[in-house]
């Protein structure tokens, strides 16, 4: 039963000529006073969504952009001084890039943030899709499975950290603690201060490619998933691929249990008007997303993602977006309607997230929220506090 809703704000700030008429992505460039909007614009997302009653607001981690699409470095760091003008609202890191950082620096981070925010900070971890973020902070892995390999021993050791009063770990890529003299003994083991308030820490990741070895990872590690902005048939097979990766390691999950179901969305009185209001921010998004391999409307697309390939910013429109269920647009109840049929379709989904393209302004992003929240979620809130 569908009774969470949040949404994901990846840091954009307000761009002018949007669209695939507009600006070319690569010639925006902004100074230090414009990007620093994103933090402004964090802020009121997040007190207009702690009033009206939405679980958590996801933030995504992105590095070096200066064309002013995704500008927040640090999620634990934010999430601090958003718990600090806000009562209830969970601050979701969507997704902290594991390869920018050492494991045990996110780590630490991570457990004084949750610390700090009173255990309102929701843990997301990620691979990164830019080759500029990742390889920029000194990482030399070139190759895509070198990369997959860091993660995971990234992410083991950050469990560890987590999980063990002490611990010590060798790996491919690190040997943690080395083997060094410390006041007179030799060092073997050593100690997360702090750890984060809850433990076992929850733990959620972006599914991408639903390859059958990312979900594999998952569901050993106890990660749950999200599907974002992803057409229905994908997000309909991945959902099933991670039920029954969950059932060989020996766990029975309802259909769509531990996992979130994202979508960009338009409300407005006809979809017309819906589509009309949204169609300059898909093409900006398409734009910028596309050449780096990251659009999910078709299994070309799906193709490309697993394979990191450049894909067209025109091979998609905003109406096929609408046909495969990756946006959401038009009137509320046509919006609810869908979301009660997709309760019988996923018994276990509980959590929905809504996002808007890049560009999307501040107040419009902040329009739809409230209409989101008066005429949509009442139909699901309700009838879960019933």
């Amino acid at each position: 039963m569908i009774k969470r809703f949040s949404t994901l704000y990846i840091g954009h700030i307000e761009l002018e000529n949007c669209g695939h008429a507009g600006t070319p992505a690569d010639d925006r460039r902004y100074p230090n006073e414009r990007v620093i909007e994103a933090f402004d614009t964090t802020l009121e997302l997040a007190q207009t969504m702690d009033e009206l009653g939405y679980e958590a607001l996801w933030l995504a981690e992105h590095h070096f952009q200066h064309e002013g699409y995704e500008c927040i470095p640090n999620i634990p760091l934010l999430a601090v001084h958003i718990a600090n003008h806000t009562r209830r609202l969970k601050i979701g890191c969507g997704f902290n890039i594991i390869p920018t950082w050492h494991p045990i620096r996110l780590a630490e981070d991570y457990a004084t943030a949750d610390i700090l925010t009173g255990g309102r900070l929701i843990f997301g971890v990620g691979r990164g899709y830019h080759t500029r973020e990742v390889e920029s902070f000194g990482n030399p892995m070139l190759d895509a499975e070198a990369n997959r390999e860091l993660f995971e021993e990234q992410l083991e050791i950050i469990l560890k950290a987590f999980n063990q009063g002490s611990f010590s770990h060798q790996g491919k890529y690190y040997t943690i603690p080395p083997p060094v003299p410390y006041r007179g003994y030799q060092l073997k083991e050593i100690t997360l201060v702090p750890r984060p308030v809850h433990l076992p820490v929850e733990i959620w990741q972006p599914i991408v490619s639903g390859s059958a070895r990312g979900l594999e990872f998952m569901v050993r590690h106890g990660i749950k998933g999200v599907v974002s902005a992803t057409a229905e048939q994908f997000a309909d097979r991945w959902f099933r691929d991670y039920q029954a990766a969950a059932r060989a390691h020996g766990r029975e999950l309802e259909l769509g249990e531990e996992l979130i179901l994202g979508f960009r969305m338009s409300i407005d009185d006809t979809q017309e008007s819906a589509v009309r209001k949204a169609r300059p921010y898909f093409e900006e998004h398409a734009k910028f997303m596309a050449p780096l391999g990251m659009l999910r409307y078709s299994e070309a697309h799906v193709t490309a993602v697993a394979a990191r390939q450049a894909q067209s910013p025109t091979g998609a429109t905003l109406e096929n977006g609408v046909a495969n269920r990756s946006w959401l647009c038009g009137p509320s109840r046509d919006i609810v309607a869908y979301l009660k049929a997709l309760e019988t379709k996923y018994p276990g989904l509980e959590h929905v997230m809504i996002a808007w393209a890049l560009g999307t302004p501040r107040d419009l992003m902040l329009e739809q929220l409230g209409r989101f929240a008066k005429e949509v979620m009442p139909a699901f809130t309700s009838t879960a506090a019933a």
